[in-house]
């Protein structure tokens, strides 16, 4: 198994990234804070804790390998414990981290079910069954992590809207700000489609 790669960072999208190694160049799927905190690296060399597993159906004559990257080593063992709960797996696991370890890991901790239903495809049962079959084992995870500022109140097409912000790089609690600026300037926007781009225009200071 690949347990780690280094080369340049030639290519970043929303979900994976290509890693070229001498003449090989990998595709490696990545959570959402990982797109991020790699967000203005292209070109530069980086080095990727990895992660491999077969997808597809065993038997089914069709199985593809994938390519997982993290930080580090301990973000890699916090998705394996992670991807263990019930109903998770690795494409939702993979989408439902666009906080940083630390911060899911406290919320697991203390069972902060809000928190957690607020991560992509991370809904109130799921959230019940990862502190159900997690809660006491990720104290190291935890340890010192910020608490994650809360999306109370916002409406289904305002998490939306958040979820993609963050999936294509944005900061979490900046993009809460910004999602937040935009309707209160805005309070006509009833959807995502026309929330995003508006975020992006009132960000760049096209917008007043």
């Amino acid at each position: 198994m690949i347990a780690l790669i280094e080369g340049k960072l030639i290519k970043l999208d929303t979900d994976c990234c290509l890693v070229q190694v001498g003449a090989v160049g990998y595709e490696v799927m990545l959570p959402g804070y990982c797109v991020s905190a790699l967000s203005g690296r292209v070109g530069s060399d980086v080095t990727l804790c990895t992660m491999e597993y077969y997808e597809g159906t065993p038997g089914g004559g069709n199985m593809i390998p994938r390519m997982v990257g993290f930080l580090s080593t301990g973000e890699r063992d916090f998705f394996t414990k992670y991807i263990s709960v019930k109903g998770m797996g690795i494409k939702k696991g993979l989408r439902s981290l666009s906080m940083p370890i630390g911060t899911i890991a406290a919320a697991i901790e203390n069972a902060d079910d809000k928190t957690l239903m607020s991560l992509p495809a991370i809904g109130k049962r799921m959230a019940q069954q990862i502190v159900a079959e997690l809660k006491g084992k990720l104290q190291s995870f935890a340890a010192g992590a910020e608490p994650a500022r809360q999306a109370a109140g916002f409406k289904p097409f305002q998490i939306e809207a958040l979820e993609i912000l963050i999936a294509w790089g944005e900061k979490r609690n900046e993009a809460m700000e910004m999602v937040e600026l935009a309707c209160r300037k805005h309070p006509d926007i009833k959807s995502a489609e026309a929330l995003v781009p508006l975020v992006y225009r009132l960000k760049q200071g096209v917008e007043v």
